[in-house]
């Protein structure tokens, strides 16, 4: 078959979506719309999941807490001593961490003291880390900068439990490949630290306990869980099996938007499978009786269908990715960050997988196409004079 036999097919194809360009447009809109959801939700998934990742990746082997009535409190820093003497420790560190809510902006802030894993890998966009000695400086993250019109140089103002207004210097500005990580991020000495939250001397947030073979942190926090029988070791892989368990329950809930873009999808196809129209039946009469052969027709419906699924699964994509990370999400993301909507405003990373996205487009794009073909090729296989008279 000639080049130029293909491309007449191929004018006459645009030329027939022209002229019934609303109804096409009409697929188009519904199809885009069953994409844009449907990319919406494997977009924040991988883009939540790629998030989780760069955050537990600076979770230390082993964490240990005190517990009271089932309940997280303040840890001795002496237990750390008897920590450290079991085989397998390579050493232990308190760690001095707590939760901030801010009454200006409505939001819970993580302030810590610097050092560790939390500090190491982050960018400072301008400025420096504060030392663990120095006293009446910060470090943010850059949310709160944003919210609170702050600067380097600025000070920032917090209340202790007393009541009493406590003013930081900011040293620094967090930049960090995951927002997720430093977004509301203070880093202040040790000493603010304590005076802000009223700690007693002798007391930290927690252990991080060093391990020397991660093989064996299972068998050392078994070891402490015994000797200690109110503490609760933590492992990382425990930490991440529980942002999976979280992952999984909140997606739950946006579920239901995919299961209805299936159907929405399933009926378009359904519609498109069942039938053709009495005019597009007529067409293909017209056409075979005028000389156009079976793979001709066949062609020509091919290029009708990659025309309408592309174009309706790029700008369906396209909408998906504005939605996520230029919208942030507006209608999915309160389901799955559940009591973090309180946060100060951030944008998520953009991730995209190239699997998802392939899969996708064979779930949907290769589906319809071949919805297009089955009932042309049942009217072109058809007697023409019995199609043209219906």
């Amino acid at each position: 078959m000639s080049l130029t036999k293909h491309i007449n097919i191929l004018d006459y194809t645009l030329l027939s979506l022209l002229r019934r360009k609303f109804r096409n447009a009409g697929i188009i809109l519904v199809f885009s719309l069953v994409i844009c959801i449907t990319g919406s939700v494997l977009l924040l998934t991988y883009a939540f999941k790629r998030e989780a990742v760069l955050v537990l990746g600076n979770v230390p082997e082993l964490i240990v807490q005190k517990m009271t009535a089932g309940r997280h409190e303040l840890i001795p820093v002496s237990l750390g001593e008897e920590i450290s003497r079991i085989p397998g420790v390579s050493g232990v560190e308190p760690r001095y961490w707590g939760y901030y809510f801010d009454s200006f902006t409505k939001a819970n802030y993580t302030v810590v003291t610097p050092g560790g894993r939390l500090s190491e890998g982050n960018k400072l966009l301008q400025g420096r880390l504060p030392s663990a000695e120095e006293k009446g400086v910060a470090a943010i993250g850059g949310g709160i900068a944003r919210t609170r019109f702050l600067g380097i140089d600025d000070d920032l103002a917090l209340f202790s439990p007393d009541g009493k207004l406590r003013n930081f210097r900011v040293v620094g500005i967090f930049q960090a490949p995951s927002e997720l990580l430093t977004f509301d991020l203070i880093v202040i000495g040790k000493g603010d630290l304590q005076e802000l939250f009223s700690l007693p001397p002798g007391i930290a947030t927690d252990l991080v306990v060093g391990v020397r073979n991660e093989t064996e942190a299972p068998v050392i926090a078994r070891k402490i869980r015994e000797r200690i029988p109110d503490s609760r070791p933590i492992l990382r892989r425990e930490i991440i099996r529980t942002y999976d368990a979280v992952f999984s329950w909140r997606s739950g809930l946006i579920l239901t938007l995919f299961a209805g873009a299936l159907a929405a999808f399933a009926i378009l196809a359904w519609d498109k499978a069942t039938g053709l129209s009495a005019d597009e039946r007529r067409e293909i009469g017209i056409l075979k009786a005028l000389g156009w052969e079976t793979s001709d027709i066949l062609e020509m419906k091919f290029w009708e269908g990659v025309a309408i699924s592309l174009t309706s699964f790029f700008l369906g994509i396209l909408a998906a990715y504005a939605h996520i990370f230029f919208f942030d999400a507006a209608l999915f993301a309160p389901a799955l960050k559940g009591w973090s909507v309180i946060y100060p405003r951030f944008h998520l990373v953009p991730f995209i997988d190239p699997y998802q996205i392939a899969t996708l487009l064979s779930l949907t794009v290769i589906p319809y196409i071949a919805s297009t073909i089955i009932p042309s090729w049942k009217a072109a296989v058809t007697d023409p004079d019995e199609v043209v008279r219906g």
